[in-house]
């Protein structure tokens, strides 16, 4: 892994489970050849702690925005604080906003709104957009469809099906895959994987939830994001190094890096 540079596209290293450990997490990241990572908000504090990881450390980026999860609680303000926020240099993207109807943790035209709101500041802002989205791919696409223009952007964690990633695709985003990819019995991700076209792949942990095998169970990290790299190049009969640096080309145009 010397030679290669991977890119870790979406994580939460100012987690509290980073607590006891986030300066060895970061190290362990840089030594595996994960030389940059998207630190991603999801409310106004945790983006403002993405502000600050991204500060200290080289090769850390940041996303700020307000999760589905969090759409009930955003202050009236809220959009002006995420503007100050993003003139930051090394706030590189929206995000992470969308639906998630898994939960439910927001009522689902609150989280609608919240995310419309978001959408159009990235875009009066310039800046890419990162879509959560859980058990509303129906709804996600029919919102986009509507919508009479859309941010760039990517849809992490990936869950759907392949003709879901070819809508998403087919509107202008990127594809994100985390650990889910590596697991035993995940024939429909392996299939999105195989459809997605090449440019618009991207590779991410979301740590620390979803560690890949061979982790799971464990706390993710940064560094892990090479095991979902080695899969990815399998399913699209890649060399290691040739998927690292695609997805790497990759994650650096759509962020603007």
């Amino acid at each position: 892994m010397d030679k290669m540079r991977v890119f870790d596209t979406h994580c939460h290293l100012d987690d509290e489970r980073f607590n006891e450990d986030r300066e060895s997490a970061y190290q362990r990241m840089m030594d595996s050849g994960v030389k940059r990572c998207i630190c991603v908000g999801s409310d106004l504090s945790s983006s403002r702690r993405c502000l600050e990881l991204a500060e200290k450390y080289d090769g850390v980026y940041a996303a700020v925005g307000v999760h589905p999860h969090e759409a009930k609680d955003a202050p009236g303000d809220y959009i002006k604080s995420l503007t100050d926020m993003l003139r930051h240099p090394k706030a590189v993207a929206l995000g992470e906003i969308g639906l998630d109807y898994y939960y439910d943790l927001s009522p689902r035209d609150v989280q609608k709104q919240v995310m419309a709101e978001q959408m159009e500041l990235a875009m009066q802002l310039d800046k890419p957009v990162i879509f959560h989205i859980r058990d509303a791919h129906g709804d996600m696409v029919d919102f986009f469809r509507k919508s009479k223009r859309l941010p760039s952007g990517v849809i992490h964690c990936f869950s759907g099906s392949a003709e879901t990633a070819k809508e998403y695709v087919k509107m202008g985003f990127f594809i994100s895959f985390a650990g889910p990819l590596t697991f035993k019995k995940a024939p429909n991700l392996w299939e999105a994987a195989c459809e997605v076209p090449l440019e618009r792949l991207l590779v991410e942990t979301d740590s620390p939830y979803l560690s890949p095998e061979p982790y799971r169970g464990r706390r993710n990290e940064p560094a892990h994001v090479v095991w979902v790299m080695k899969k990815l190049a399998a399913l699209r009969d890649m060399t290691e190094e040739e998927m690292a640096r695609l997805t790497w080309d990759n994650a650096c145009r759509m962020y603007r890096i």
